[in-house]
């Protein structure tokens, strides 16, 4: 028997071998590049989100500014009136300033609950808080917290995915410059391995970015 006779079989065998690896290592850097991709989407939208809470927060504040200012004029007010320290004919000109103080006072309440939970958890029937113009459309800050929290999640799971898929890249490309049959095979099945964790932990962070 020839030479050749022998090593077409081994070199058919090498061929097969080195094109199922190139496929699966094709299909593993794809599945990277969306990961990867996926997650710096993710990552800005919770800068985003985060911005987005401080400026609520800040919004939040301003609202319990005011509504402390009016409530010491209130409890001044009531001071005045209940220590006799205002003319007989000046209390009733006190009194009806009242009404309109308790009035807003209430306002910055509503207004403050609903920057705190947001437009849909309030109720239609309790919006009180414009934005550009439109009611119901104030998104809380602790609604905005969530987001944030879960971007935050599957940003780890990102992250986690990244570092199975970037591994199993390393062992498939030393796969294909190993001669012997058994450490191939063994760096193949660890290759596959890591790529379906790693795939497992990006379908579990696209999962989590886009839950509500």
């Amino acid at each position: 028997m020839s030479t050749n006779n022998l090593t077409d079989p081994i070199i058919e065998k090498e061929r097969r071998f080195e094109s199922f690896s190139g496929v699966i290592l094709a299909i593993f850097a794809a599945l990277l590049a969306v990961t990867n991709l996926g997650g710096s989407k993710f990552d800005s939208d919770k800068i985003i989100g985060t911005n987005e809470k401080t400026n609520v927060y800040a919004w939040y504040q301003s609202k319990s500014l005011k509504q402390d200012m009016l409530e010491n004029q209130r409890d001044l007010i009531g001071i005045f009136i209940k220590g006799n320290y205002i003319q007989q004919d000046k209390l009733s000109s006190l009194n009806s300033m009242l009404a309109p103080i308790n009035s807003r006072i209430e306002s910055y309440s509503k207004e403050k609950r609903e920057l705190l939970l947001g437009s849909k958890a309030v109720g239609k029937e309790n919006w009180v808080q414009e934005k550009n113009g439109e009611y119901g459309k104030i998104i809380g800050a602790l609604e905005w917290e969530k987001t944030i929290q879960r971007l935050g999640q599957a940003g780890g799971k990102f992250d986690i995915a990244v570092l199975f898929l970037e591994l199993c890249l390393v062992i498939g490309a030393i796969s294909l410059v190993m001669h012997n049959e058994r450490l191939r095979i063994i760096f193949i099945a660890a290759m596959i391995t890591l790529g379906l964790i790693g795939m497992l932990y990006g379908i579990q962070g696209f999962i989590l970015a886009i839950s509500r």
